[in-house]
C-alpha cells in the first residue's frame, strides 16, 4: 500500500493560513477509477483512496506509515516569504501622511 504525507496549501481565496498547519496522510489509488456510461459518474472499487488521516506532526505520520507498514513518500511544502508592513493593514488609513495618498 502506499500513501503521499503532505501538508495542505492555503486556500487561494483568502490570505490566511487555516487549516494548513497539520500533516495528511493519503492513500494513492490502487485501481483506476470507471465511467458509469448511463449517469455519468466516476467510481472505484478502492475504498482506501478516501481516506485522508490528520497528523500534529510530519513526524507522527510518519510514525504511523512505518507502524502499519504503509510505503510513504513525503512531499515538503513550498512556504512562502511573509509580506510585512511597518505599519500593517492600518497604515492605509494613516492621519499622518506627509503628502496626498493615492492608490
Amino acid at each position: 500500500m502506499r500513501a503521499r504525507i503532505y501538508q495542505p496549501a492555503r486556500n487561494a481565496m483568502s490570505s490566511g493560513l487555516g487549516k494548513t498547519k497539520v500533516w495528511l496522510l493519503e492513500y494513492a489509488a490502487d485501481e483506476s477509477r470507471e465511467v458509469d456510461p448511463l449517469m455519468g459518474w466516476t467510481s472505484s472499487a478502492d475504498t482506501q483512496s478516501q481516506v485522508r488521516l490528520k497528523f500534529d506532526t510530519k513526524d507522527a505520520a510518519l510514525a504511523y506509515a512505518r507502524e502499519h507498514g504503509i510505503e510513504a513518500i513525503i512531499q515538503e511544502p513550498n512556504k512562502r516569504k511573509p509580506i510585512i508592513r511597518r505599519g500593517g493593514y492600518g497604515d492605509n488609513f494613516a492621519t499622518n501622511r506627509r503628502g496626498p495618498w493615492t492608490h
